[in-house]
């Protein structure tokens, strides 16, 4: 699609890793089988290792498992009040509990939170069967999420975590994930960050660490079996950036703590995030054979922008517009882009989109603007 160049002074701020950047050293590094940082607003990936590589997540799983479970109470199907009946088979959970009693009735809301902050395989089964009448049926359901997601590198046997040749995932898709879960239920991450949490007058602390080291960091899950190491997926906000850290195989739970602090530490240090655009408006075009012959273009979404620290102000932008833009058009319909440039450079591209519907005009409208195109073809033939 031929597009018409208008230049725009829409932002003022380089994108990542753009031309004449500053120069900013290797990021930390520790002993981990796989690790990822990356930005919240942007998803730019600012250090790792190995990011692809597939391992065991132990209790890390159990994101997927309370945003299967906020998903279901998002589409109406589970309320938070809703009571679960505790089966035998989740009463005798290994591993780490929130020791729920075998046929008592638990709201879903406790159970969520023995997850998030007991790290309760119990409760954890407790909510799968609930949801989907058995664990197998359940891990279906993760699975399918992360299919929707784009986790290629992940696959579910279990809501828990426990061992399972099958049962495996990356730190790139666990970023992926934990990005999905802040920004699909911002109303409950905030759960993600509580230190400790009793039930049956037993109180358990979180085992994240870095929720008492650093007051930015505000989640999110840690992970331990002996064979996928220590593991942990935190995310820190610092002035409006938010960075998300994954670090998986690490040899002790001090070790997973002071990686990940020193990967947030590193991308607070070194980048910096900002909102380049809100959603909206960005520019109207002419649109032939329609009702109307207007249509706004823009965003549907803010624009972010990772840059290394020192080169802000350094950018331009334009917005390229479909030249001959024909109705109908379907709200949403991409009939441009917008291109962010550190000089002939092009760091970034997003889509500009119709704001609105434009339905066909009648046969006298379209029989007029057809004649509008021929005459400038013919204009711009000569």
């Amino acid at each position: 699609m031929k597009l018409l160049r208008v230049y725009v002074s829409l932002v003022w701020l380089t994108v990542l890793f753009g031309a004449a950047a500053a120069e900013i050293p290797p990021p930390p590094t520790f002993e981990a089988k796989s690790f990822l940082l990356t930005d919240y607003h942007t998803g730019k990936e600012l250090a790792g290792f190995e990011p692809d590589k597939r391992l065991p997540p132990a209790s890390l799983t159990k994101i997927m498992t309370v945003y299967v479970v906020l998903h279901e109470i998002a589409q109406g199907k589970l309320k938070l009040d809703d009571l679960v009946t505790i089966s035998e088979k989740a009463w005798r959970a290994e591993g780490s509990r929130t020791f729920v009693e075998v046929n008592k009735q638990v709201p879903v809301e406790i159970l969520l939170k023995g997850v998030i902050v007991q790290s309760g395989n119990d409760a954890t089964i407790a909510l799968a069967e609930h949801v989907a009448g058995d664990e197998r049926t359940f891990a279906e359901l993760m699975n399918q999420h992360a299919r929707r997601l784009g986790m290629s590198n992940t696959h579910f046997t279990n809501s828990t975590g426990l061992p399972d040749p099958d049962h495996y995932t990356s730190a790139r898709d666990l970023n992926t994930l934990t990005r999905a879960l802040i920004h699909d239920f911002p109303q409950y991450y905030p759960w993600f960050k509580i230190k400790e949490f009793s039930y049956n007058n037993i109180t358990q602390h979180n085992r994240n660490l870095l929720l008492w080291r650093d007051p930015s960091v505000d989640g999110v899950k840690t992970g331990h079996t002996s064979e996928a190491g220590y593991c942990l997926v935190a995310s820190a906000e610092r002035e409006g950036m938010r960075l998300i850290a994954s670090v998986l195989g690490m040899p002790s739970e001090k070790a997973r703590a002071n990686a990940v602090q020193a990967l947030l530490g590193y991308g607070f240090r070194f980048f910096a995030t900002r909102k380049l655009q809100d959603s909206g408006k960005l520019a109207e075009a002419r649109v032939y054979k329609g009702k109307q012959n207007r249509l706004e273009l823009g965003i549907t979404d803010p624009i972010y922008a990772t840059v290394p620290k020192g080169e802000e102000g350094k950018l331009t932008t334009t917005l390229e517009i479909a030249p001959k833009i024909i109705a109908p058009v379907e709200r949403g319909q991409t009939l441009g882009k917008i291109k962010v440039q550190l000089g002939e450079e092009t760091v970034a591209e997003y889509p500009l989109v119709a704001l609105k519907e434009v339905p066909e005009a009648g046969f006298l409208g379209k029989w007029i603007d057809e004649g509008l195109l021929k005459l400038q073809e013919w204009w711009q033939s000569e």
